[in-house]
């Protein structure tokens, strides 16, 4: 088990290993969630959580199907986007 310590800014530094079996580098945001047992760190998702209402309104498209062409067009163009607001 590795400790570390709290600072007196609040500050905590994650040991290495822990940093790097996560791939998490200077500048990674993080969210910070208190749960019973403990303190629990994540990356922040790029990517808005997703519901199952949000998938099933998929489900009522009734226009022309789109080629594979347009899916991947508008996935990478909403992907740009999502990545010029974490600007």
């Amino acid at each position: 088990m590795t400790t570390t310590v709290l600072s007196s800014k609040g500050q905590v530094i994650i040991p290495k290993p822990i940093r790097s079996a996560h791939h998490w580098d200077a500048g990674e945001r993080l969210v910070v969630e208190d749960t019973a047992d403990g303190v629990l760190l994540r990356p922040v998702s790029v990517f808005k959580r997703t519901t199952l209402t949000d998938l099933a309104n998929c489900l009522k498209w009734k226009g022309p199907a789109k080629s594979i062409e347009e899916m991947d067009a508008a996935v990478a163009k909403g992907a740009r986007e999502v990545m010029n607001g974490l600007d």
